[in-house]
C-alpha cells in the first residue's frame, strides 16, 4: 500500500467530507491510497476502507457531529446530513471523555477519530478538537442555558440587502427582528409563508455571517426540502411528511438542543421553523392523552413542548441570543 506524501490535503481525512463526495470521487481517493478492487464496493465500505488505509499510512482522520447521549452513559455524533438519524457513520463517544467534557446532547463535536476494530460497528471519537467551535476547555466556566439572564432583544438584524428585495425592506420597517426574538407568520395555506422564511434566512446569512442559522422543516414534501437546501444559505434540518410523529419530535429535539448549548457558548443562533402548527400535530399524536381536549381535538398536554421550544428564544446578558421565527398555519378548513 503506497505512503501519501503529495499534499496535506491528503493527508487529513474529514469523514463528513467522504460522505458529502460521489462514488467516482471516493474510488479516486481509494486509488491514491493504494486500495484495491474499490470498484467493486458499496459506498459505505468503501468509505470504511479509506479511512482504514488513511490510518494505516499514519494519517489523520476526522469527523464531526451533534452529540446525543444515550441512557446506558454513552453517546453518538450524529451528522445532519442525515437530519441527525442514527445510521451506521456515527461516531461514537465514551462516557469517560462525556463526563471530563461535561458534554450535553446536542454539544457540536469535532476531533480525531478512528475505525472500527475487529468486532466494533461504529467509528470512536479519540481526541476532541473543538466543542461548539471553541476550544474543549471553553466549556468548563460555561453556565447552563437555563441559568442565563433572559433580555428584552437590544440589537436588531438588518435584513434589507439590495434594491429588489421589498419584503426585507418592508419587515426593517414595520416588524423589524431582534436578537433573541420570537416571531410568528401567521397565514393560510399557499400565500407564501415558505418563500418569506426564505428571504429572511438569506437576508440574515448576507448582512450577518457571524450567525449560526438551521432551518428546520416539520411535515414538509421532500421537494420542500431540497428546494430550501438549494435555496438557503444554512443547515437546513428535515423530517418530511412520509415520517411518524416520533420523528418530527426527535429531530426538534436535536435542533433545540444543539442551539441551546451555541447559545451556553455565547453564540448568535437564529432558528426558522416551518411550522410549529405541523410540531404541534406531531406532539398532539405521541403525547398520552390527559384527558382534557381543547378545541381542534387537540389534547391539553400536546402544547407544552411546541410552547417550550418557542419560548427558549431569548436575548442573553451574558452574551449570545436564540431568535426563533415560525410559521402558523390558519383558515385551513380542517375541523
Amino acid at each position: 500500500m503506497s505512503k501519501i506524501t503529495n499534499t496535506n490535503k491528503e493527508k487529513v481525512l474529514n469523514l463528513n467530507d467522504l460522505k458529502r463526495k460521489s462514488i467516482n470521487e471516493l474510488y479516486k481517493t481509494a486509488k491514491v491510497l493504494g486500495i484495491d478492487s474499490a470498484s467493486g464496493m458499496r459506498k459505505q465500505d468503501l468509505i470504511f476502507a479509506v479511512l482504514k488505509a488513511q490510518t494505516t499510512n499514519n494519517g489523520i482522520v476526522y469527523g464531526d457531529g451533534v452529540l446525543e447521549i444515550l441512557q446506558d452513559g454513552f453517546g453518538f455524533l450524529r451528522s445532519p446530513d442525515y437530519n441527525y438519524l442514527p445510521g451506521p457513520d456515527d461516531i461514537y463517544v465514551s462516557p469517560s471523555q462525556i463526563r471530563r467534557f461535561d458534554l450535553k446532547t446536542g454539544d457540536t463535536v469535532s476531533g480525531q477519530i478512528r475505525p472500527p476494530k475487529e468486532g466494533e460497528r461504529y467509528f470512536a471519537l479519540l481526541k476532541i478538537e473543538s466543542l461548539n467551535y471553541d476550544a474543549p476547555d471553553a466549556g468548563f466556566d460555561k453556565v447552563i442555558f437555563d441559568n442565563l439572564t433572559p433580555l428584552y432583544p437590544n440589537e436588531r438584524f438588518k435584513l434589507e440587502t439590495d434594491s429588489d428585495n421589498y419584503s426585507a425592506r418592508l419587515m426593517d420597517l414595520l416588524t423589524p427582528i431582534g436578537k433573541g426574538q420570537r416571531g410568528l407568520i401567521v397565514a393560510p395555506p399557499r400565500t407564501g409563508k415558505t418563500m418569506l422564511l426564505q428571504n429572511i434566512a438569506n437576508s440574515i446569512s448576507t448582512n450577518h455571517p457571524e450567525v449560526i442559522m438551521i432551518v428546520l422543516l416539520i411535515d414538509e414534501r421532500p421537494e420542500e426540502v431540497t428546494d430550501m437546501q438549494r435555496l438557503v444559505k444554512a443547515e437546513v434540518v428535515s423530517s418530511t411528511f412520509d415520517e411518524p410523529a416520533q420523528r418530527h419530535v426527535q429531530v426538534s429535539k436535536m435542533v433545540i438542543e444543539k442551539a441551546k448549548r451555541l447559545v451556553e457558548h455565547k453564540h448568535d443562533v437564529v432558528i426558522l421553523l416551518d411550522s410549529i402548527t405541523r410540531l404541534a400535530r406531531a406532539y398532539n399524536t405521541v403525547v398520552p392523552p390527559s384527558g382534557k381536549i381543547l378545541s381542534g381535538g387537540v389534547d391539553s398536554n400536546a402544547l407544552q413542548k411546541p410552547k417550550r421550544f418557542f419560548g427558549a428564544a431569548r436575548n442573553i446578558e451574558e452574551g449570545g441570543s436564540l431568535t426563533i421565527i415560525a410559521t402558523a398555519i390558519v383558515d385551513t378548513g380542517s375541523r
